[in-house]
Order: C-alpha cells, then sequence, then structure tokens
C-alpha cells in the first residue's frame, strides 16, 4: 500500500509540472553592453503604398489642386489624411503631371524626384511627402492580435509587441516568426528573442506589410486541447486518493 500511495504522489507531481520558458527578452545580455546594433533599413516605397503629397508654391491653382487631389484621388481607399496610391506599376498620378515612378525609392529620393518634375511646370515648388499608411499585423500569443498602423518611418520588432499588448506567458519568445513580402517573393524567419543577437538580424526592424507571428507553447496547445480539459479533475481525483490512503495507512 505504501508502494501505491508513494506512485499516486509521483503521478500527481508530474501532471502538476510544466514547462519551464524563459521569460526574459535578451536574457543572454549581459549588464553592461556595447554591443554594435543593426540600424534600421531605410524605407522603400511599394505597391500600394499611400502617400501624402503637399505643394507650396507661387502658383495657388497648383497648391489647392494637389490639396484637393489629396483629400479625394479616386485610386485611394477612404483614409483621413487622404493620399496618392502607388499603383501595381509603382506609379502616382499627378495633378497635370501624370504617373510618376517612384516604387523603390526612399522618401527623399521620391521627394526630389516629384519636386523636379513639378519645376517643369512651376517655379520653386516645394513638395512635403509622408507616407500614411505604414501598417504591420501582429497575431499569436500576444494581448492584443491586430494590424497597427505606424505613426513614423520605422518600427522594430519589440515597439511592435509593445504595441500588440506584449507576449502572453504562452508566448514562445525563442520562435517568433516575421513574414516579409519583397519583390513577390514571400520570405519567412524565425527570431530568438531571448538572444541578443537577434538585434542583428534584418527583420528585427520591420517594414510596411510585416506579418508577426507569436507561436503559443505546448502548455497553451495543451489547454487547448479538448483531450486535455478532464485533467483537472484527473488531478484532483489523485490528490484525493492519496490523502486518503495516506490516513487509512496511519
Amino acid at each position: 500500500m505504501k508502494n501505491l500511495t508513494f506512485a499516486l504522489l509521483i503521478s500527481l507531481t508530474i501532471l502538476g509540472c510544466a514547462p519551464q520558458r524563459d521569460l526574459v527578452y535578451f536574457s543572454n545580455l549581459s549588464k553592461v553592453s556595447n554591443d554594435q546594433i543593426q540600424n534600421a533599413p531605410e524605407l522603400k516605397l511599394q505597391k500600394n503604398d499611400q502617400l501624402s503629397i503637399s505643394l507650396t508654391s507661387l502658383n495657388t491653382e497648383y497648391n489647392v489642386l494637389f490639396a484637393s487631389a489629396n483629400a479625394n484621388n479616386s485610386n485611394t481607399p477612404i483614409n483621413s489624411k487622404g493620399g496618392f496610391k502607388v499603383n501595381n506599376a509603382g506609379n502616382i498620378a499627378l495633378p497635370l503631371v501624370g504617373d510618376v515612378k517612384v516604387e523603390g525609392l526612399s522618401l527623399e529620393e521620391a521627394k526630389a524626384l516629384i519636386t523636379q518634375v513639378l519645376k517643369r511646370q512651376i517655379k520653386d515648388p516645394y513638395v512635403d511627402l509622408q507616407l500614411v499608411n505604414f501598417k504591420i499585423t501582429v497575431i499569436g500569443e500576444v494581448n492584443r492580435p491586430a494590424s497597427l498602423n505606424v505613426p513614423g518611418e520605422q518600427i522594430n520588432l519589440l515597439e511592435a509587441l509593445g504595441m500588440a499588448g506584449d507576449m502572453t506567458v504562452y508566448g514562445k519568445r525563442e520562435n517568433v516568426l516575421v513574414i516579409r513580402e519583397e519583390d513577390g517573393v514571400r520570405n519567412m524567419v524565425r527570431l530568438n528573442l531571448n538572444d541578443k543577437n537577434s538585434y542583428s538580424s534584418p527583420y528585427f526592424n520591420l517594414k510596411q506589410n510585416d506579418i508577426v507571428y507569436v507561436e503559443p507553447d505546448k502548455a497553451k496547445e495543451k489547454q487547448a486541447n479538448p483531450n486535455n480539459q478532464l485533467m483537472p479533475i484527473v488531478s484532483t481525483l489523485v490528490s484525493a486518493a492519496a490523502v486518503i490512503l495516506t490516513i487509512v495507512l496511519r
């Protein structure tokens, strides 16, 4: 009987055990670190990007024309800032100018090109250009999965997770998937956020339209499995049986 009691207690212990997970980001980072961090890549314009373009010049008619097109461009999805959409050919359609190829250019390069094109029509144009639909998506084991609008031109993986409410305790910090499409090719890379070396990955700094997926650990998978929903009941019965046998054997 003592052996049976011991076996029941061992079973209870095993049922109560859960795999340990390192919940600390960059847990191998020393107290003082001078590691070289890779700079965020310069943003390059892509198809379906939406640009806000404002024009200031001595020609008020052109200024008004740009302002009107900025708000009411029929090729642009409804957006509070309006904008010019980069079409499938990589062009934007400017008033009285026509198509201008901006795909693959940085914002500064696109601004310089648009300014150069407008100089053929008007004198001393000043162009302000912004990307208004920089969006990333964070899904999986985070507290607030969502598609997130980025208020700027760059964001890294930690900032994205912060905007999504951080990972839950079930999220695999050592196995975060980043999905990125470039030039018609979909690339998928897994990053270990327990390791400081993930800083040096070109996928640590996110690009527009990236998708971040946080995979759940085995404990969450077991919890979601209907076959494991009886486990707490079984554990309770085993515990009760062990107590009763202990009392009887005294």
